[in-house]
């Protein structure tokens, strides 16, 4: 006879207890909605520890699959989101271990005929792509911050650090004096060292955005690897 018990309704309201032990249980939906919890936070805990987007996806993966299996030992008298961020920073950890203990020596490197290996050695690494990347996002924040600085240091700025032009010539160019080119000069650079720190210091939340994308692909990946293992197990 078909199993016509109607089964739990599970949302993004559940109490976690509840989405534990159904999750223990086997129920898909209950640890999706554990992921979805918890997937920012995870993802960044794996991020911080392996600075990849594309190894902290697969770590998690990995981490949340034996987290899966486990849940049955988890007692909550501990916050689950603390247990899962020990399983995922020691996936993360066991990787990088794993990855260290793959290095090849230096010397041997240096001499090796591979002509890959010895192109990532030679390549200056502030040609690369991303180097580029970083620095165009630099400077953009560093212009908009020079921008909003007030006009007389601002020009005083522009002369002195990007033109590179002597006080002196400053101070005849500007007719003002030379101490006050140095004083509106210091003042405009600790104005934009405040504008660049407080612009960083908003964007921080934003750090290694964890988009809408990332989380349904992770989810995804994590059931479609659980369905395949217990249909594995029952063949």
């Amino acid at each position: 006879m078909p199993n016509t018990q109607a089964q739990p309704i599970v949302s993004a309201q559940t109490p976690e207890a509840e989405l534990v032990a159904l999750a223990a249980q086997g129920d898909a939906r209950a640890f999706e909605c554990i992921m979805r919890r918890h997937n920012q936070l995870l993802f960044r805990t794996a991020r911080s520890i392996l600075k990849s987007d594309s190894e902290a996806e697969d770590a998690l993966q990995d981490a949340y699959l034996r987290a899966w299996r486990a849940l049955d030992s988890f007692r909550a008298d501990a916050r689950l989101s603390t247990w899962l961020v020990r399983i995922v920073a020691n996936e993360a950890l066991g990787r990088l271990r794993r990855k260290s203990a793959q290095i090849i020596p230096l010397d041997a490197a240096m001499t090796s005929p591979e002509p890959d290996l010895q192109a990532a050695l030679t390549e200056d690494p502030d040609h690369g792509p991303e180097r580029f990347a970083m620095r165009a996002e630099l400077r953009k924040l560093l212009e908009a911050g020079i921008d909003e600085l007030p006009e007389a240091f601002r020009t005083v700025f522009m002369l002195r650090a990007v033109e590179e032009m002597e006080t002196s010539e400053i101070a005849e160019a500007l007719g003002i004096p030379e101490a006050t080119v140095r004083t509106r000069f210091f003042r405009a650079r600790s104005l934009l060292r405040e504008g660049l720190a407080s612009r960083i210091d908003v964007t921080l939340s934003d750090a290694f955005a964890f988009d809408g994308a990332r989380c349904d692909r992770i989810v995804a990946g994590v059931l479609a690897r659980r369905q395949a293992e217990d249909a594995a197990g029952t063949s």
